[in-house]
């Protein structure tokens, strides 16, 4: 079904008028890969559905086990296992059009398929003879002995009980998101388990004042220091974390517990290994992939997926409705997406329309994007769905209906590296709070954005997360209470000024990496050949906050502090801060959100008495968070009891205006409260 109506998206940005005709066949390819969709399996839901007819699955009606796989320029290719001691060759499968199947009756063959049996695929295809694991694979595990990995029949005896039906994704307003590691999760020098996540981090969570957990490193990954980007088996939930059923409690405790959970997808490229990943199963260079060096991508040594190819796109939205399904998450955070809406991956110079809309679009790419934001808000239409997307590619959070991709949110990744910049280039004096100002709020209105100041990204080997950069080695020596150090003193009122102003300004819902919210020392290392192995950096030292005679306390108790005002107040209701003054000088900047009258004074030094600021009406104000108090490590200046009431004064052009007045101390933040207006 073609269309030629003015698509939405045009009215909601004029800049976008010149490319409407770009944007409308865009349009058309989706809708009419939707209708193609419909019209062959009835609807999009019922043609996401490849996981219940490819790999192991039980047949009631037939009582037998079938296993399917697609494998379209496969010569020949057997299935073997537990089941039949290991006989490459006994079972060869059936070729059917593109598939190849076989099905195990329960009395026959001599063979019994059982839970937890382990099996691969022996494929003969023009790339030669290879011992492969399913695409469809559910479950995979490691040999302990020969680190050899192998897919496994998962059906136990009694399925998982859910008791989650109360939560509704549509509690969550605006995602406050804790994304989180579950390897990491433990001070262990050890993998963590989803278990111990869920007996220990989730109520820590809950606490802390997050309402959403994004998972990383679920789907199985052969390499763990690929913090789980590199996925080799895209429907199997790692095993080194524990079973199925412990990563389906852990969603169900967290729903439980009010909190949604969302999965860090990878759909942007997969591992290069024959052993256990996707690359040529079929025999053929191409089989998941684009032919030619476009099948590759250079910068993270793996391959791309071909979005155009039905096969693919099967794979892929079927992946989708598994986990949502199967697992009950409450959408994704899409990683990798401009390596998906450009065949150079976001290394480039192009600017402009040139890169929203030549040649070196992925249009296949946006159209499975498109297709996947409409799967995904037909299971459930309050799902959270997050763009990680450097480009800035226009609509990428409009609705597909308005003529979109359909994200509920796009990352703000410029923000990050703008803390680095900053931090790592300029002196304290340098900050300029109008560059600090449009670096946080430089989005369009329909542009819904996920505000951080550092994720993950942030605290990998060889980065620092920004307590790191604040502090650095006197971490290790001067986080005592007692200690007196100015460059600690500094770290901290600084930590929580980066973190406050990129909540309330950067957009209408949060991310932080566990541990950060307490200013987490050193960075993040996996066990490799060149650390000896070590799990000491592959790890979180809760003990650290824990310990009351230590300042990360005084770090988490504010982090705690401000998303509980946040979030008390409604303050992300209000689409986009409100400048009241912007004093270069003084290095002070006033504005509103919501209801909330926050003052930040960057300046190091000065600390000014009866500091005139305008309010927009008269009233009276109360402190409802003020960083400098002795709990969050500051210096108590400010007396918590204060109120403050306003008064008129005649500007210059005649017309009265509401002050109030305030000790505006230096590398504070002051947040004030309407409470009799008038």
């Amino acid at each position: 079904m073609i269309t030629n109506k003015t698509l939405p998206i045009i009215k909601l940005d004029e800049w976008l008028i010149p490319s409407e005709e770009s944007l409308q066949r865009r349009y058309n390819e989706y809708i009419e890969r939707l209708s193609s969709i419909e019209s062959s399996s009835g609807s999009l839901l019922n043609y996401a559905n490849a996981h219940l007819f490819y790999g192991f699955n039980y047949d009631p009606i037939q009582k037998g086990w079938w296993f399917r796989e697609w494998l379209p320029n496969a010569i020949e290719a057997f299935v073997y296992g537990d089941f039949n001691n290991w006989n490459r060759t006994q079972y060869k499968l059936t070729r059917v059009g593109e598939n190849v199947e076989i099905f195990f009756a329960d009395a026959e063959h001599g063979t019994k398929i059982e839970h937890e049996g382990l099996y691969k695929m022996y494929v003969h295809g023009d790339n030669g003879f290879y011992e492969r694991i399913p695409a469809y694979a559910k479950r995979v595990v490691e040999d302990v002995l020969t680190h050899n990995f192998s897919a496994q029949i998962w059906n136990p005896e009694k399925e998982y009980k859910w008791e989650d039906k109360k939560f509704k994704t549509s509690s969550i307003k605006h995602p406050i998101i804790y994304e989180a590691h579950i390897g990491m999760a433990t001070e262990q020098e050890r993998v963590g388990l989803y278990r111990k996540f869920t007996r220990d981090m989730i109520p820590k969570i809950k606490k802390l004042g997050y309402n959403t957990i994004q998972l990383m490193a679920i789907a199985e990954h052969p390499y763990y220091g690929s913090f789980g980007y590199h996925v080799s088996n895209f429907f199997a939930p790692s095993s080194r974390y524990g079973t199925p059923e412990e990563l389906k409690a852990l969603i169900d405790t967290a729903h439980q517990s009010g909190l949604a959970v969302i999965l860090d997808t990878v759909h942007s490229h997969y591992i290069k290994n024959f052993n256990e990943g996707l690359n040529e199963l079929d025999g053929s260079p191409n089989h998941y992939s684009p032919a030619g060096e476009r099948g590759n991508q250079p910068y993270w040594d793996s391959k791309t997926f071909d979005y155009g190819k039905v096969g693919v796109e099967h794979f892929l939205l079927s992946n989708i409705k598994y986990w949502m399904e199967q697992y009950h998450f409450d959408g994704f955070r899409f990683d990798g997406v401009t390596s998906m809406l450009y065949h150079h991956h976001g290394y480039t110079d192009l600017k402009g329309r040139d890169l929203f809309f030549g040649d070196e679009v992925n249009e296949a790419g946006i159209k499975y994007l498109t297709l996947a934001n409409t799967l995904i808000h037909t299971i459930n239409k309050s799902a959270i769905s997050i763009a990680e997307d450097v480009s800035g590619m226009p609509t990428v959070t409009v609705s597909t209906e308005d003529g979109g991709m359909g994200f509920d949110y796009r990352l703000a990744m410029n923000a990050p590296d703008f803390w680095i910049d900053y931090i790592e280039n300029l002196p304290d004096e340098d900050w300029n709070i109008w560059d600090m100002w449009e670096q946080m709020t430089n989005r369009l209105p329909h542009v819904k954005t996920i505000g951080y100041a550092e994720s993950h990204d942030q605290a990998m080997v060889g980065d620092k997360t920004i307590a790191f950069r604040l502090m650095d080695r006197d971490m290790y020596c001067n986080m005592h209470q007692g200690s007196h150090s100015i460059v600690i003193d500094r770290g901290i009122a600084i930590h929580k000024m980066i973190r406050l102003f990129t909540l309330t300004t950067a957009g209408t819902g949060y991310l932080n990496f566990m541990g950060n919210e307490f200013g987490h020392p050193e960075w993040i290392d996996f066990p490799r050949e060149g650390n000896g192995y070590s799990y000491e950096h592959a790890r979180r030292q809760w003990s650290l906050v824990e310990d009351k005679n230590l300042r990360y306390k005084q770090l988490e108790s504010f982090d705690t502090a401000m998303l509980k005002v946040i979030t008390k107040n409604n303050v992300f209701d209000d689409t986009y801060p409100y400048i009241h003054l912007m004093d270069e000088e003084n290095k002070t900047m006033v504005f509103t959100r919501g209801d909330l009258l926050f003052i930040f004074n960057w300046d190091f030094t000065s600390s000014i008495a009866n500091y005139i600021i305008p309010v927009s009406c008269e009233g009276e104000y109360e402190i409802a968070l003020d960083a400098d108090s002795s709990k969050y490590g500051g210096f108590e200046r400010i007396d918590p009891k204060s109120q403050y009431f306003s008064r008129i004064e005649m500007g210059d052009d005649g017309e009265e205006r509401h002050y109030i007045s305030v000790y505006n101390v230096s590398r504070n933040v002051l947040v004030l409260k309407l409470i009799n207006k008038k």
